[in-house]
């Protein structure tokens, strides 16, 4: 007999949010985020207005991909990104294994003095201050990245995809402490609801489907939180964990 947990989650066990990117000028010149990494999960955008840009560094070489209303595009762990706003950019983002990325899978790219421990990245990175308050420390800690990112992209038109070791042996330092709640992220969302598909499957093959007598629809019909300072920019979450 099929089991499915009571538990609900998004399609997929994804996470959702809308992202306005960031419309103050960076050092380079440059309107919008802070260039990140994700060590464990693939990341979607959906371009719901404006325009502007993702520019990419991963083992393939730096790439900048031009964004406007309508325009998809996907990334797989270890893809180095920053969102250039080039006027009212906004998104909605898409993220693996139940929005993990904004639950800690991130590390922003810092010069490799502030790389050294997870406590020396935590100090560099903490956002200080509430609400608009948070708006300086947060372009302090974009401003930073983009110092490292910048090295990083020299490094690699010099050398290559080795360029990009150390900093990928230093995230992987960052985020081991975290590794533990992000299994239980990922087995009680995404693993949990491919297991309820093969259930099904499994199921339907052999002409039941219990699940069906289970079905109802889920809303949440609001963002759970408005404005939150993101790497890219402010965010409206969607927590399914939270749906009143």
């Amino acid at each position: 007999m099929c089991e499915f947990g009571p538990a609900a989650a998004l399609p997929g066990g994804i996470g959702i949010s809308r992202l306005t990117v960031y419309d103050i000028e960076a050092p380079d010149g440059l309107v919008g985020g802070t260039p990140h990494v994700h060590l464990a999960c693939s990341e979607g955008y959906y371009v719901i207005a404006g325009s502007g840009a993702v520019q990419t560094l991963n083992p393939k070489g730096f790439t900048e991909t031009p964004l406007q209303a309508g325009t998809v595009v996907w990334f797989d762990p270890g893809t180095i990104h920053r969102l250039i706003n080039g006027g009212e950019l906004q998104i909605l983002t898409l993220m693996s294994n139940s929005g993990l990325p904004e639950a800690g899978d991130a590390v922003l790219t810092l010069p490799p003095e502030h790389l050294i421990d997870r406590e020396t990245y935590l100090k560099a990175t903490t956002l200080t201050g509430e609400g608009e308050a948070r708006t300086p420390s947060a372009m302090t800690r974009r401003n930073l990245a983009l110092e490292g990112f910048a090295v990083l992209r020299d490094a690699y038109a010099a050398d290559g995809p080795a360029a990009l070791d150390a900093f990928y042996e230093s995230a992987i330092r960052i985020v081991q402490p975290q590794l533990a709640d992000w299994r239980k992220r990922w087995e009680e969302g995404a693993r949990r609801l491919a297991d309820e598909t093969g259930a099904a499957l499994e199921a339907l093959e052999a002409g039941k489907a219990p699940h069906l007598q289970t079905a109802e629809l889920h809303e949440l019909p609001a963002p759970t939180e408005h404005g939150r300072h993101g790497m890219c920019g402010r965010l409206d979450v969607y927590d399914v964990g939270e749906r009143p």
